[in-house]
């Protein structure tokens, strides 16, 4: 154990240290909590140390991809499909009914991944540099990605009629790339409320939505014999505010009057998640909660952590790999997790590593991105990567799939650009570890502040070559430009002459992906000459030996 992290909160964390009373205790009847070196506390959780893997990948890639991409119209369709007027709502009326006859449980067959092929993805991610991969579980939509033993609507039942986690395990294991999963079904519960209302005008005004229906009502249609409870999750009073379609993100960790779970529906989702740990044994898993899932009106949570540990210790016989995320973490809970920031970053650099999630686009496939041509370019993901690595953080990049299973063609052209640099200066990303500062520039100088779990990441697409990030090795520093500049010139202020930050001689510098170039060091800076016949990259790296 490490005893300075657990002296630590007995000093100033005597409450953990207490016996908690949780209002929703998880039954552990069909699937128990392995026990070990880890136990379901946080003092105890404390103990962890973030693997060296995970802190030299940088860079992972995320299919964020399920039923949700049928109807092209992006991020929690499922639950705005059932927001009257919205364009969700409006677009699946249109293309497919009106959501008291056909709701989203009537979209499930229609996702059928007929071209996904799981080994060449994985293959093509890690060409590119990624160095572990993400596929997504579940989502709020509640629809498992794998031949569930917990929930009967599920991947191998209905749609593809596949497990896809098993096989995008098994390409993670081919190309030897550790494997992470998302789960995310845990906010059902209150995500769905949408689905029990009705319109409030119109030819429907009055007539409910599909959210309330029961197995009973099933007979005669495709879906007989399920329960559409066990998807909707519906049977349970209204949260306060139900109808106020912002509500859910104020009772995301579960207060400001949501209606309290079930210990049956807790108890669900915790046999879901070790299901997946047991079955597939992830390298990752990542939660869409504040802190870990239920809490603090659960245990469920602390014991999923506490039997992922000691699962990944026992199967690994000790080779510890394990990395589990949550967001918003306080200074403590950053000790037992790894903290992830949603479509954004800190302005400084966090002692333990971390992560943000982002996407080239919308979390689902938006078929309006792809029109609009609104995705993230290649030069704007490799600008974020490199910031978030200057400040010892990791880039999850989802690249949204559409229902079939394939990327289109303006994402190709994505995937190559960033594919394209990696090749080029990924010795600045892999294996690094901040610098003194992760960077100079305005944006680097600015007071940017974090909204809830993130999205701030809007700040950082204006850089100009005035911003510059920092990683290192033992042997080298390396100062990445975030544009190439006009002048093509390089001024880097941290390394002036008399600089306390190097103090060493500067013998040589070199521009990755060519060579020796010229510079001068003077007390305003170290200025670098960059060759006019040099490929002008979207971010120049400069190699500077110590």
């Amino acid at each position: 154990m490490n005893y300075r992290k657990y002296l630590w909160a007995l000093a100033f964390m005597p409450g953990l240290l207490m016996a908690q009373d949780y209002k929703v205790p998880v039954s552990e009847a069909d699937e128990p909590m392995m026990t070990g070196q880890f136990e379901p506390t946080w003092e105890s959780l404390m103990q962890y140390q973030v693997p060296d893997w995970f802190r030299d990948a940088k860079f992972g890639i995320w299919a964020h991809w399920g039923p949700q991409c049928v109807e092209g119209s992006g991020d929690w369709m499922a639950r705005s499909l059932y927001i009257e007027d919205s364009r969700e709502y409006k677009h699946h009326v249109e293309n497919y009914g009106h959501p008291s006859e056909v709701g989203f449980k009537d979209i499930l067959p229609r996702f059928k991944a007929e071209k996904w092929n799981a080994d060449s993805l994985v293959a093509l991610y890690k060409k590119i540099g990624a160095r572990y991969f993400f596929a997504l579980g579940n989502h709020h939509d509640n629809f498992d990605l794998w031949d569930s033993k917990y929930q009967e609507w599920n991947s191998q039942a209905i749609g593809p009629k596949r497990d896809i986690l098993a096989e995008w395990a098994e390409a993670c294991r081919k190309n030897d790339m550790p494997f992470g999963v998302s789960l995310h079904a845990d906010h059902a519960w209150s995500w769905y409320e949408t689905a029990r209302r009705y319109d409030r005008k119109g030819d429907k005004a009055g007539v409910p939505y599909d959210g309330r229906l029961t197995k009973a009502d099933g007979k005669g249609k495709w879906w007989e014999g399920l329960d559409p409870q066990k998807l909707y999750a519906q049977d349970h009073p209204d949260s306060y505010g139900t109808w106020a379609d912002g509500m859910i993100h104020r009772q995301w960790a579960w207060g400001d009057g949501v209606a309290l779970p079930t210990q049956d529906y807790v108890t669900n989702f915790y046999n879901r998640t070790l299901d997946v740990i047991n079955r597939y044994d992830p390298d990752l898993l990542y939660f869409d909660v504040t802190g870990v899932p239920f809490y603090p009106i659960s245990d469920a949570g602390l014991k999923i952590a506490t039997h992922f540990y000691n699962h990944n210790l026992d199967s690994r016989h000790g080779d510890f790999s394990a990395v589990m995320f949550g967001k918003i973490l306080d200074e403590q809970q950053k000790q037992a997790l790894v903290w992830d920031v949603e479509r954004g970053a800190p302005n400084n650099i966090p002692e333990q590593p971390w992560q943000t999630c982002t996407c080239i686009g919308g979390w689902h496939y938006n078929d309006d991105i792809y029109r609009n041509g609104s995705y993230k370019s290649a030069g704007q993901v490799v600008k974020m990567l490199a910031d978030v690595v200057s400040k010892n953080g990791n880039l999850l990049l989802s690249i949204p799939l559409r229902a079939d299973g394939t990327f289109d063609e303006k994402e190709a052209e994505i995937i190559d650009g960033i594919g394209e640099w990696m090749a080029v200066n990924g010795e600045a990303i892999y294996a690094t570890r901040p610098w003194s500062i992760f960077g100079e520039g305005p944006i680097a100088g600015s007071d940017i502040k974090l909204n809830a779990q993130g999205f701030n990441e809007g700040a950082y697409t204006v850089a100009t070559a005035q911003e510059i990030r920092f990683t290192q090795t033992p042997r080298h520093l390396y100062a990445i430009a975030l544009a190439w500049p006009d002048d093509n010139v390089v001024t880097v202020k941290s390394l002036a002459e008399g600089s306390s930050l190097h103090k060493k001689r500067i013998r040589s510098v070199e521009l990755l992906g060519y060579g020796k170039v010229p510079f001068r060091r003077t007390a305003e800076g170290l200025t670098v000459s960059l060759p006019a016949d040099a490929p002008r990259s979207v971010a120049p790296v400069l190699r500077i030996r110590k």
